[in-house]
């Protein structure tokens, strides 16, 4: 039985950046703007995107806003929809999938690097991880307006699954003795797991993986970041694949 599509996401957005990517894709229904930025060259280009029916003046949009810097600009959309695993399938053979990642700047981070080398899509999971909110869509600086978003129930469940499709199942774990880099099977339909901040991927989650990589580091450094990670992993993808 194929679950039930999750709610959309991204039905708000905070900041000049992720606002105009927004108003671009065709989805901003309001935006609320401060007064006095709205002779700012950044703020003016949202504005001019979204059209001035659409737009409410405000005198400060802090009280509304759930990040700390909203730039003066918060926008209301129309919500994104997950796509099923199904859909990925069909259009890339190459995600990333996140366990558990629970900083939604790191998610933000890890769509705009995953967009900028070609790696066609992100599974995340609905529960114990980060939402897909405003935070995110800030520091995705629009990447995920674009990027396809697999919004799973159980990330173990979604492996198997992925494997079915016919995906081999990389897991990032930082003691693991094969490297990353040079690594042939990323020439394959693969997704690569990377683990949550500090304590990596789950127990169960680790089972479901292929194989087990780690990028390699000098000295005893502790482990990266979930979003340096993914991006590290994205672009020897599209390398690996490129030097093919």
């Amino acid at each position: 039985m194929v679950p039930m599509a999750p709610a959309g996401y991204g039905d708000r957005v905070e900041g000049t950046h992720a606002s105009l990517a927004a108003a671009r894709a065709g989805r901003v229904e309001r935006l609320f703007v401060e007064r006095g930025r709205l002779d700012r060259p950044e703020v003016q280009l949202v504005v001019e995107a979204v059209g001035s029916k659409q737009v409410t003046l405000v005198d400060d949009v802090r009280a509304m806003a759930t990040t700390t810097a909203p730039q003066g600009v918060i926008a209301e959309c129309r919500a994104l929809q997950p796509v099923t695993l199904e859909d990925l399938r069909g259009s890339t053979d190459a995600v990333v999938v996140l366990d558990h990642v629970e900083d939604p700047h790191n998610v933000g981070a890890v769509a705009r690097s995953l967009t900028a080398a070609g790696v066609g899509g992100l599974v995340v999971s609905s529960r114990r991880s980060a939402p897909l909110s405003a935070a995110a869509f800030k520091a995705a600086a629009g990447a995920l307006e674009m990027l396809p978003v697999a919004v799973v129930g159980s990330i173990p469940e979604a492996l198997r699954r992925l494997k079915g499709l016919g995906f081999w199942v990389v897991g990032l774990e930082v003691s693991a003795t094969t490297s990353l880099f040079g690594l042939d099977l990323l020439n394959e339909p693969v997704a690569v797991v990377v683990g949550a901040e500090g304590s990596g991927m789950a127990r169960l989650t680790t089972q479901r993986c292929d194989l087990l990589v780690s990028v390699p580091m000098a000295g005893q450094s502790e482990s990266l970041n979930a979003s340096v990670t993914a991006a590290l992993a994205a672009f020897e993808i599209m390398r690996v694949r490129a030097a093919r």
